[in-house]
């Protein structure tokens, strides 16, 4: 019998439909789960990601990801079927780790899960087991899997679980101390990677920075491709992070889940520096502050000396930004480091979103209204977990904001709004360069400012009848 169609239950405007609760997505302010531990599993050193699923979730991500790092992008896949559906993906899944291991000489495979393989129910860890058994007579890769179903979170999720079973499942035993210090930064730039090991070693450190993608996904023009990029973690160091003298791990959000920094505490007593993404003045000091306790040195000249020209810098460009209202999008520990940055500098964020969901995003950003004081957050922004660009750009438009600060997906109301876009995060699909953006320390909080003031300073002589030479 046909169903019912209550065909006046429909919206009419957007304003009746905003007044109505919807679980529909229009266009989500987030990624794919799968996207993220991908990202994470090519932060080791000769891994593979392996998608258990479809092929078509290995095609899109590949296409993502390459648009943004303008790098080659391998991502192996268990290419399940109609079949597949019914019967389970077991033998894709054994088979395609064997193609992996011969084809491409893997040392580590990551395996994902997609909505596909979590809705009919595949046991990854049982099906990994069994392959270990047997192929026993083979020289196998390290095998690491993470449930990763996109119907139950978003990128940011996908990044942290893969993170956290890289450590879980390849740092397994109690080893020497080692005097380095486990550096997990969160889903940043490969240039930000860079920067941090550079600022490290400043202190007298080496760091096991997890993942490390800096070359994988940023790397040096080659006469012979490689089938798998040289770079990332080495695996005898992750399997050493438990002898670390401490950890830092940057992310506000992560703060109430268990994480690869809570599981190497746990397990082998690391003791764990929680930060933020150290982005502006106040999170870069507690970054610093950090580094100095763990070593007992001083900051290095050099790195001081770019706090203090970063300070001058805000004396001098202060005057073009003071009092601008932004709208602040993308991910959870991005935006409210953003934020954070913003009110340091005298721009007022009116709204910060996130396609994250109990993330906390609105505590954090009221303890930096606390932390900053003065006038610029004297209202807190509006602030909105899971939410849709749709939504965004709708709630926006009442609030009349001079600039949009986020990724490439805010592109078109900037357009429409007639105000600046200051490109961050991922992913950067409409500029060149979005995998060599700086966003993190001293060095990453000048290029932010010198960006944003000269994109404001654009906007005003775009605007004058009769240019301006000196502003």
């Amino acid at each position: 019998m046909a169903a019912n169609i209550v065909m006046d239950s429909v919206p009419s405007t957007v304003d009746e439909y905003k007044g109505q609760s919807h679980v529909s997505t229009t266009n989500a302010c987030k990624l794919c789960t799968p996207l993220g531990a991908t990202l994470a599993f090519k932060g080791v050193e000769g891994a593979i990601p392996f998608l258990h699923g479809s092929q078509g979730c290995a095609t899109y991500m590949r296409r993502y990801i390459i648009s943004h790092f303008r790098e080659p992008m391998d991502i192996a896949s268990s290419s399940l079927g109609e079949k597949n559906a019914i019967y389970g993906g077991g033998p894709n899944l054994k088979k395609g780790l064997l193609n992996a291991m011969q084809k491409y000489g893997a040392g580590v495979i990551g395996v994902a899960t997609t909505c596909l393989t979590e809705t009919i129910g595949d046991d990854v860890g049982r099906l990994l087991a069994e392959f270990r058994e047997e192929f026993k007579d083979l020289p196998l890769a390290e095998l690491v899997h993470v449930s990763t179903p996109s119907y139950s979170g978003t990128h940011m999720d996908g990044f942290h679980g893969a993170v956290k079973a890289i450590a879980d499942q390849l740092c397994t035993e109690k080893v020497a101390a080692n005097g380095r210090v486990n550096l997990l930064p969160g889903m940043v730039s490969p240039a930000d990677i860079r920067h941090l090991r550079e600022i490290c070693r400043g202190f007298g450190v080496e760091p096991t920075i997890l993942p490390d993608y800096s070359e994988t996904l940023d790397g040096p023009a080659l006469l012979e491709y490689e089938n798998i990029p040289s770079g990332g973690t080495k695996v005898a160091d992750i399997k050493a992070m438990g002898g670390a003298r401490a950890s830092i791990e940057l992310g506000r959000a992560i703060t109430s889940q268990e994480t690869a920094g809570t599981s190497l505490r746990k397990r082998f007593g690391v003791p764990l520096h929680s930060l933020g993404l150290p982005l502006g003045l106040r999170e870069t000091d507690s970054f610093f502050a950090a580094l100095r306790e763990i070593t007992g040195r001083e900051t290095p000249r050099d790195l001081a000396l770019e706090r203090g020209r970063y300070i001058d810098s805000l004396v001098d460009g202060h005057k073009y930004v003071s009092g601008l209202k932004a709208v602040v999008y993308g991910e959870e520990d991005m935006v409210i480091g953003l934020t954070s940055f913003l009110a340091e500098i005298g721009v007022r964020p009116v709204l910060v979103a996130t396609g994250a969901r109990n993330r906390g995003v609105a505590e954090h950003i009221q303890a930096i209204a606390g932390a900053v004081g003065g006038p610029v957050l004297r209202h807190m922004p509006i602030v909105r977990e899971g939410a849709d660009f749709f939504d965004i750009v709708e709630e926006a438009k009442t609030l009349s904001p001079d600039i949009l600060v986020g990724h490439s997906k805010g592109q078109r109301a900037a357009r429409e709004w007639n105000i600046p876009l200051l490109r961050v995060g991922f992913p950067i699909h409409d500029r060149f360069g979005g995998q060599r953006m700086l966003h993190l320390g001293y060095r990453g909080a000048q290029t932010l400012f010198d960006r944003l003031v000269n994109i404001v300073l654009e906007k005003k002589q775009t605007d004058s009848d009769i240019g301006y030479g000196y502003l």
